[in-house]
């Protein structure tokens, strides 16, 4: 199948309310149970995140921004006043959880912008949900179906993270007599990780005058065919490694076990994360398309934490493919994990930044451990 370019011709990125430092995070997403979280200081020494942004109103405690009110404000910010609603023949979104079971996210987005009928792609799962809505969105415009496509991803992780969603848990661990009750770490420290934010891209079949991005290819890998869940919200992990749905138990049960709150096997994560999506999936990209650590000018990755980019660095160079961290671009200590909408969001800041000469090439890695997932984009300024 012959694809035409495509450009990425407008970039967006929407951060709710004002940057959150580390000692205001317990007092906007509460605190469970009668004393501090005791993993919170751990967690951010870990994860070296300085800044990050909530849906959150400081003043009154409440949400003032849906996940799909926030993708729509991404979308604007990336149309701005060059492109019309009107224009966009396709929309794809995604997001980790999204405002509600039914309708899907897109469908939502679509609701918020207010703009003409149009084709609507809902993508779901973790941080690789972004990417699977930018293929989406590239594939379109590449076939020809489509002249003009908008691709965005948004998280509102915070609404998971409120106190009040685990105190039925804790109150369940009161009654059963537990010594010291709190929620486990593998709920708790998600709270120090994650936060709110969106990003989108315009993809479009002409070449602007103005500096655009050329999609060169996007590679997609699941092992999820031979790796256990590690990441997981609406479910209960079992020994045998299985799932037990939120629908399959009591609504009391769901309850006291805080199922619906998002989880993560730390041992699990640790142990293969590199190994999969680097050592594993990086020589199969490597193969397919001929690439070389001396093509990519930058290299932008979505890690969770601080604590992995030295992993990273480590994995890469095993396999061959060292690119110095001089030409690494991230903005976790400032704009924190925001999961999908994460590589959106990083290259929205370096598209701005005025730092793009024509000719280099962008290199993006998102990994997502959900059930060991990757993607990877290559890019050139043009």
């Amino acid at each position: 199948m012959t694809l035409d370019p495509v450009y990425i011709t407008h970039t967006g990125s929407f951060l709710p309310n004002n940057p959150v430092g580390n000692e205001q995070m317990e007092t906007l997403l509460g605190q469970v149970g009668e004393r501090p979280s005791r993993s919170r200081r751990l967690v951010l020494r870990s994860n070296q995140i300085q800044t990050r942004y909530y849906a959150i109103d400081p003043e009154t405690g409440e949400h003032n921004y849906t996940n799909a009110q926030l993708c729509a404000r991404a979308v604007r910010k990336a149309l701005g006043n060059k492109i019309s609603l009107q224009e966009v023949s396709c929309l794809a979104a995604a997001t980790s959880i999204a405002d509600q079971l039914m309708p899907g996210h897109g469908t939502m987005v679509h609701g918020e912008l207010g703009s003409p009928a149009c084709e609507v792609a809902n993508l779901s799962g973790i941080c690789v949900s972004g990417m699977s809505a930018f293929k989406y969105a590239w594939l379109n415009v590449a076939s020809g179906m489509h002249s003009t496509a908008v691709a965005a991803a948004s998280e509102a992780a915070s609404y998971s993270m409120k106190a009040g969603n685990f105190l039925p848990e804790l109150t369940h661990r009161i009654q059963a007599l537990e010594k010291h009750p709190e929620i486990a770490f593998e709920k708790d420290f998600l709270r120090w990780m994650l936060s709110d934010g969106a990003g989108a891209c315009v993809l479009q079949r002409e070449k602007p005058n103005a500096l655009a991005l050329q999609v060169h290819w996007l590679e997609l890998r699941s092992y999820a065919g031979e790796m256990p869940v590690c990441m997981y919200a609406g479910a209960s992990k079992q020994r045998d490694q299985s799932l037990l749905g939120w629908q399959a138990v009591s609504a009391e049960q769901s309850r006291a076990e805080s199922f619906m709150s998002v989880k993560q096997d730390v041992k699990v994560l640790n142990e293969n994360i590199v190994r999969y999506t680097v050592e594993k999936a990086l020589p199969e990209v490597i193969k397919q398309h001929q690439l070389t650590p001396e093509q990519v000018d930058y290299f932008i990755p979505h890690y969770s934490s601080a604590y992995f980019r030295d992993r990273l660095d480590e994995g890469m160079r095993k396999v061959n493919f060292a690119i110095d961290q001089s030409r690494w671009f991230t903005n976790l200590s400032t704009k924190g994990n925001t999961g999908s909408a994460s590589i959106y969001i990083m290259l929205d800041e370096l598209f701005r930044s005025g730092r793009l000469q024509k000719g280099e090439k962008i290199l993006c890695y998102v990994p997502e451990s959900g059930r060991f997932s990757v993607s990877y984009m290559l890019l050139e300024v043009v």
